[in-house]
């Protein structure tokens, strides 16, 4: 009897090269080598194994080919010795810089950009319908002007024999292959436009459960911070719940809450949100838009640092840049400074304390420091008052009766349509009241509220 041959449980892992342009005109919130490095981890979690990198200063990205010709030749020789499958360029290249680069590197080299590693990375940890589809449509919203390079064999020479084959001059992509790319084109814009409804109705069915939630009065704590800080690791902590948490890039992307227990009796419900990482993908933010909801509506944004990182600075800037984006700055925030335990001097956590507002340093996997959190969180909640001015109209009936109730009114002034409150309001409630806000103390000249 022949002796069987055990088959591999797992397919070989792809190798890769990463190649990295530092760009003077464009800012960098991380070096060209550190954010190499994060590359090199962002691959690691797509499942391939990089071989190499190349580096390239430039003042501005070359017009085919995004990196030089000269290295063009050279990326060719050091990924064909590596026998690389795969160039990964670390920044998001257009359609044309694509498709040049792979003609030059040749057929059995693909080449793909940063943006297109982490939509892969999202392919493989969305569980959820809702994030399934929000992959989807970041896909295709990336993919849709590149559509053109699944086509190439079908191209036509348009010469003096009627766009014979092989015939000369002319453009490419005639008869045939101009109708399927426009078929598929039109397919994929209706599959675009059938996932936008569907995320509709999944934004429709969180904006009730918010509004049940502020009924509720409970407010909300959104757990925001780059990718890998321990968001999830400190909701499991929080709430002795059982959410996914690893040590790798965008762990967790479906929004998990949970209701936490807080000193005085008071009790908050805190959001896992998805990691943030810097160069997050235009296609990702508006994909995820339902989602980053949760973040722009919260009545606390806790900002988890890894201050164990070597670039801790640059990924909270990250993060308050992407909060920037999704127009969520506006919302109070404290910070929490995690896996301070893995310092090698513990004393420096409690130093750099001092270079953020409202912070406390913790260990969300062994609990160091989570009482003085739960502390800070009850104090921004429920305890400190801030002074605000807000002109509402009368129709918000619910924020001025809410004003009122839960905060400290010194001057009321009733105008034509509604009413100018100045005085003081509990943390939690400030996001509420934001879109009313006055810009100072003082209403300005022939300002009117319309009565609608």
């Amino acid at each position: 009897m022949a002796k069987k041959i055990p088959q591999p449980t797992t397919l070989p892992r792809e190798r890769a090269f990463l190649v990295g342009v530092d760009l003077h005109e464009k800012k960098q919130i991380l070096s060209l080598e550190d954010s190499l490095a994060e590359l090199a981890l962002l691959a690691d979690t797509a499942g391939v194994d990089v071989v190499g990198e190349l580096t390239q200063r430039l003042s501005r990205p070359h017009v085919e080919t995004y990196i030089g010709p000269g290295k063009v030749e050279e990326l060719k020789a050091l990924a064909e010795e590596m026998l690389a499958e795969v160039v990964i360029f670390d920044d998001e290249l257009l359609p044309r810089h694509q498709r040049e680069l792979e003609k030059a590197l040749g057929k059995n080299i693909r080449v793909i950009d940063r943006t297109a590693l982490i939509l892969d990375i999202f392919a493989q940890h969305a569980h959820t319908k809702e994030g399934m589809l929000q992959v989807e449509l970041a896909q295709y919203e990336y993919n849709l002007p590149r559509l053109t390079r699944a086509w190439t064999h079908l191209e036509r020479q348009a010469g003096g024999g009627g766009g014979r084959s092989g015939s000369t001059g002319g453009v490419g992509l005639r008869g045939p292959g101009e109708t399927q790319l426009e078929v598929d084109r039109r397919a994929i814009r209706r599959r675009i436009t059938h996932i936008k409804a569907d995320l509709e109705k999944v934004e429709a069915y969180r904006h009730r459960h918010r509004a049940q939630r502020k009924r509720s009065r409970i407010p909300t704590v959104a757990l925001v911070g780059y990718t890998n800080a321990g968001k999830s690791t400190l909701l499991n902590r929080l709430a002795k719940a059982d959410v996914y948490a690893a040590d790798q890039l965008f762990a967790t992307l479906d929004p998990t809450t949970r209701r936490v227990p807080l000193p005085g009796d008071n009790t908050a419900l805190f959001t896992d949100t998805v990691g943030f990482i810097q160069k997050l993908p235009t296609t990702l933010i508006a994909a995820f838009h339902a989602t980053l909801e949760e973040i722009a509506e919260a009545d606390l944004l806790l900002h988890l640092v890894d201050i164990s990182h070597p670039n801790a600075l640059g990924q909270y800037q990250a993060v308050l840049e992407t909060l920037e984006e999704i127009e969520a700055n506006h919302i109070p925030m404290i910070t929490a400074l995690n896996k301070a335990d893995q310092l090698k001097d513990p004393e420096k956590a409690n130093k750099v304390l001092e270079d953020f507002p409202k912070s406390v340093a913790i260990s969300a996997l062994k609990g160091n420091g989570i009482s003085d959190l739960l502390r800070l969180v009850q104090a921004e909640l429920f305890e400190a008052f801030d002074p605000i001015a807000v002109r509402l109209p009368y129709k918000e009936g619910a924020l001025i009766s809410l004003f009122h109730e839960l905060g400290q009114v010194d001057i009321v002034e009733h105008e034509r349509g509604g009413v100018i409150i100045h005085g003081s309001l509990p943390g939690r409630l400030l996001a509420q009241f934001s879109s009313w806000k006055l810009t100072n103390t003082k209403t300005e000249e022939g300002a009117e509220l319309e009565d609608e």
